[in-house]
């Protein structure tokens, strides 16, 4: 008797948490593709980091959090802050000065991994965020690969197909557990 509550329970939260993977894929899927990219979450932005210029700060592949709605004109030296390089690349990097050029604020910057600052100081307009502390290894490779068609098809079927194939072997138990006890009852009779 003890053995089949605890074969329940465990049935249960296998249950609970395919479907909480499958809320979480379409949750990703759909935020990356709302927003054209990663995710935001509780106003935070996510950004995938694809190079070992932070490290050990952050590995290649983990997800970092940024903060958009920050105060530029607080951003300090080590601060740490995601901008935009050019037109199609985003960049986070360690604040090594800040400059005020005839009004203007910038900031020079370089990876904590790299030998050089970055040749160029950071115009403060091109900043879009602050790096706020919080790192998941290794999420960002699944964040990217979400991203991609293939990505958000795999993301949304393959834990479905898990939940509808564990359900339709829980229904199979059952119905095998009800004919089994029809079967004793027939017998005794």
């Amino acid at each position: 008797m003890k053995n089949n509550k605890a074969i329940k329970l465990i049935s249960n939260l296998l249950n609970i948490l395919l479907f909480a993977v499958l809320l979480l894929m379409i949750f990703v899927v759909i935020s990356s593709k709302a927003s054209g990219g990663e995710p935001n979450i509780f106003g935070y932005q996510l950004k995938s980091v694809l190079s070992g210029s932070m490290e050990p700060t952050f590995k290649t592949g983990s997800i970092i959090a940024i903060n958009p709605n920050f105060d530029v004109n607080q951003l300090e030296i080590d601060d740490i802050i995601t901008y935009k390089k050019d037109q199609n690349t985003v960049v986070t990097h360690r604040i090594t000065e800040v400059l005020n050029n005839a009004g203007q604020l910038m900031f020079r910057t370089k990876g904590d991994n790299n030998e050089d600052s970055d040749l160029n100081p950071i115009m403060s307009q091109n900043v879009i965020g602050k790096y706020t502390g919080f790192t998941i290894p290794f999420v960002g490779y699944l964040v990217q690969f979400a991203d991609s068609r293939n990505g958000s098809i795999a993301m949304l079927i393959i834990p479905g197909l898990l939940l509808l194939g564990y359900s339709g072997l829980t229904i199979w138990r059952a119905i095998s557990e009800i004919e089994g006890k029809t079967k004793d009852k027939s017998v005794q009779h």
